[in-house]
C-alpha cells in the first residue's frame, strides 16, 4: 500500500510531518556492515578521533518508511550515520513472536544504503548475550505502565540492549520513533539517570495512507483485518477532536474509544489510557496536553498507537 507521513493530527488537520528533511547524502562506496563488537567499537573510535559526530538509529529490521524517516533525521544530525539490525530476544516473552518476527537483512541493507547510512551493526545473539550473560538494566517506575503491565520482560530487554548498543556504537545522538512512546521515555529516563552523554531524539509517527501507524508487525494482518486495525487511529482522531472541542473527562474519552474499537469482533483490547506524557501516570482530567495510548490485538497481531490530546489553547 502507498505510504506517506502523517502528523499526530487527523484528516481535519495538516497531515504531514517534516520527516522528509531533504535527500540523504549518497555514498560513493557500499555501506559498511559490521557484525563483531570490537570491530564496531574501533569504527566508532575512529569517527570520534576525527572529531566527527555519530548519529545512530537502532532497529530490529524488516524496515519500513517509519524507520527510514528516523534515518533521515539522523542523517541531518550526524557527520556519520549508523544503524543497527538486531531482533532482541531479551524483550520477547516466552509466548511472543520472537521466532516468527519478520526478517529480511538483504532488503534492509539495500534500503539503508539508499538513505545514506554509513555503517550497519548486525550482531548475533551470541555476540550480545554470550554464554553466562547475567547483567540486565531495570527501571523502577516507567515500565509499570502501558505495555509494561502485559509484557513484564519487555522494557528490561529494551533498556539492556539499548545500553549495550550505546556502549558499542558510541553515538552522540540516537533517534527513536514516537510510535513506541513508552520505549522512547524509558530510554530518555535511562540516559538521564545514568548520566550518559547521548542526546535522544524522537521521530514523528509515520502512517500508511489510510492512517494505520507503520509497524513491521503490520505484515501479519490479513486484508479482512484492516478495518479493525484502523479502529485504533480512528479512535485516536475522535478523541483528539473531542478534547479539542473542550471535553476534559478522561474517563469519557477512554470509554468512547473502548466502545469504538471493541465494536470490531477481531479486536482484543490490552489497554486504552490517557496519561501524563512524561510520567505515564493515568490522569482523570485533561487540562494540559495528555497522551492517549492504545494497545490492541487484531487477530493475533498486537498493535500500538498513540496521540497527544491538546485542550483548546494548549
Amino acid at each position: 500500500m502507498e505510504s506517506r507521513p502523517l502528523s499526530e493530527g487527523c484528516p481535519s488537520t495538516d497531515n504531514t510531518v517534516p520527516v522528509g528533511l531533504g535527500p540523504p547524502t549518497r555514498k560513493a562506496n557500499a555501506i559498511d556492515v559490521i557484525q563483531h563488537i570490537k570491530d564496531m567499537q574501533r569504527y566508532a573510535d575512529r569517527v570520534r578521533s576525527d572529531d566527527h559526530t555519530m548519529a545512530f538509529v537502532p532497529t530490529m529490521g524488516f524496515l519500513h518508511e517509519g524507520h527510514l524517516s528516523l534515518c533521515r533525521i539522523g542523517r541531518e544530525r550526524g557527520d556519520v550515520l549508523a544503524a543497527s539490525i538486531f531482533v532482541n530476544p531479551a524483550q520477547f516473552g516466552p509466548t511472543e513472536d520472537f521466532d516468527t518476527y519478520p526478517r529480511n537483512l538483504e532488503r534492509d541493507l539495500s534500503l539503508l544504503e539508499k538513505e545514506g547510512v554509513d555503517v550497519v551493526f548486525t550482531p548475533t545473539e551470541a555476540n550480545l548475550y554470550p554464554e553466562g550473560y547475567q547483567t540486565y538494566v531495570n527501571l523502577t517506575q516507567l515500565p509499570e505502565h502501558l505495555c509494561g503491565l502485559s509484557r513484564p520482560v519487555f522494557f528490561r530487554g529494551v533498556a539492556t540492549v539499548v545500553i549495550k548498543l550505546f556502549h558499542i556504537v558510541k553515538p552522540h545522538v540516537a533517534v527513536f520513533g514516537e510510535k513506541d512512546f513508552q520505549q522512547l521515555q524509558v530510554i530518555r529516563r535511562m540516559v538521564a539517570d545514568l548520566d550518559m552523554d547521548i542526546e535522544i531524539e524522537g521521530g514523528p509517527i509515520v502512517r500508511e495512507s489510510d492512517g494505520l501507524a507503520m509497524s513491521s508487525r503490520n505484515s501479519y494482518l490479513g486484508s479482512e483485518q484492516r478495518p479493525a486495525a484502523l479502529s485504533l487511529y480512528r479512535a485516536l482522531c475522535a478523541a483528539k477532536d473531542r478534547v479539542g472541542s473542550g471535553e476534559t473527562d478522561a474517563a469519557k474519552i477512554i470509554q468512547e474509544a473502548t466502545e469504538s474499537i471493541g465494536s470490531y469482533p477481531d479486536t482484543d483490547i490490552d489497554y486504552v489510557t490517557v496519561c501524563d506524557p512524561i510520567t505515564l501516570d493515568d490522569i482523570s482530567r485533561i487540562d494540559d496536553p495528555a497522551l492517549m495510548a492504545l494497545a490492541v490485538k487484531v487477530g493475533q497481531t498486537r498493535l500500538i498507537d498513540n496521540m497527544i490530546l491538546a485542550p483548546p489553547g494548549k
